[in-house]
């Protein structure tokens, strides 16, 4: 592995923090949070007219850049330092994907090149609390999660030769606002239950949406309600055969799994890049801020305990780089690096709101805002301590008998 940036991903990074410095300040974030959709549109369209950046990592067939998770994560970083709130994560990072790898040639001529255009936001509809199942991070996804064949969740029937969804979802990414929403949904019965993914226009007749508070702002989620409602499977039409429905029941988990290594990669990147400017803006503020007639970051306590954070900051950002390096490799090493990203994080901020004093807990102040970030990112895609048993077992770690004493 070359830890080395190319001359273009050093590039993209510049122009991403220059563009997100200039649109994404306290002033506008607060704006975009205050806003229906709980982003900026206007930021949303510039990010893909000049970076390309809802179709980065997906093909140039299709209208994006082509480029890996690699760049992916590189880009999310920025995005991460800024908090900047936007569809990335709920339509380049979990929904595209799974339409480039489960959609039919028509599907996807028809809803990627919108995507890596800007045009069209898009959002998987699981159930949110147990977004971390269905992506396999920290646990096996398949299970009872999207409703189990009985009441809950989203039911599928078939009818007049297609598919009709009636169900309910909550805390899903983006739900309230996207323009395609992804839906997981049970079909077959109870007896043969298994989960598919339809694809449903977020104006479909039946559709009921709106936003709901979520502990962090910057990424807002909202509650799904679908009444009767007609719907596409993705993937094309699955045969009447209990066999072929199993086959792509297997298939959507399989790709569920893909995209939730990717997705870790993602955010632990992202993680890194809000965790790195948390701890800037402390040492700013330390040596601004004087008690005892010397700047606070002079005692050497607080040397230390800021140290200590970028100690943890740099080894996150290496397990994320290599991640994501893995990831375009074959290897599922997303999790792990996530694990420790969050926690980064989570130290980052907490040490942040300390040594910002009183103004540290206030509204006005944004330190909140990345304490936030760090719990929301651990109910959403955590604990880390799952995610770290996750890696042990997928490891087999405890299976060998090599358990130090």
């Amino acid at each position: 592995m070359d830890a080395r940036l190319t001359a273009e991903q050093d590039e993209m990074r510049r122009a991403l923090r220059a563009l997100l410095r200039a649109r994404c300040g306290p002033q506008d974030l607060r704006a975009a949070l205050d806003a229906p959709a709980g982003h900026d549109p206007a930021l949303w369209q510039a990010l893909a007219d000049r970076l390309g950046l809802p179709g980065l990592a997906l093909p140039e067939t299709y209208g994006g850049v082509g480029c890996t998770a690699t760049e992916l994560a590189l880009a999310c970083e920025e995005t991460g330092r800024a908090l900047a709130p936007s569809p990335l994560l709920a339509t380049s990072v979990l929904a595209a994907p799974l339409v480039l790898a489960l959609g039919t040639d028509a599907q996807r001529d028809a809803l990627l090149p919108r995507i890596a255009s800007g045009a069209l936001t898009a959002a998987l509809a699981v159930p949110g609390t147990a977004l971390a199942t269905v992506l396999a991070l920290t646990g096996d996804n398949t299970g009872d999660w999207a409703g189990g064949g009985r009441a809950g969740g989203v039911q599928a029937r078939r009818a007049d030769g297609g598919w009709r969804l009636y169900g309910e979802v909550r805390q899903v990414l983006d739900g309230h606002s996207a323009g395609l929403l992804l839906v997981a949904a049970h079909t077959g019965g109870f007896a043969r239950s298994r989960t598919l993914v339809f694809l449903v226009a977020g104006d479909a007749p039946g559709v009921t949406r709106g936003r709901q508070t979520a502990l962090d702002a910057t990424r807002p989620q909202g509650w799904v309600q679908l009444r009767d409602v007609p719907a596409e499977l993705l993937g094309g039409t699955v045969g009447e055969e209990s066999s072929a429905e199993d086959q792509g029941a297997a298939d959507v988990l399989g790709a569920l799994r893909a995209i939730g290594d990717t997705a870790a990669v993602v955010l632990a990147a992202e993680a890194v890049g809000a965790a790195d400017r948390a701890l800037e803006r402390t040492v700013e503020y330390v040596g601004q801020r004087e008690q005892f007639g010397r700047a606070v970051g002079s005692f050497q306590a607080v040397k230390h305990r800021l140290a200590d954070v970028y100690v943890q900051i740099q080894a996150a950002r290496s397990a994320a780089y290599y991640a994501a390096w893995a990831t375009a490799h074959g290897e599922r090493t997303g999790g792990l690096a996530l694990a420790q990203a969050l926690e980064a994080l989570r130290t980052a901020a907490g040490e942040a709101i300390q040594f910002h004093g009183g103004i540290g807990f206030t509204w006005e102040h944004e330190a909140h805002l990345y304490f936030k970030r760090a719990a929301g990112d651990e109910l959403l895609l955590g604990p880390v301590h799952r995610l770290r048993a996750r890696s042990a077992a997928d490891a087999r770690l405890f299976e060998r008998g090599e358990v130090a004493v």
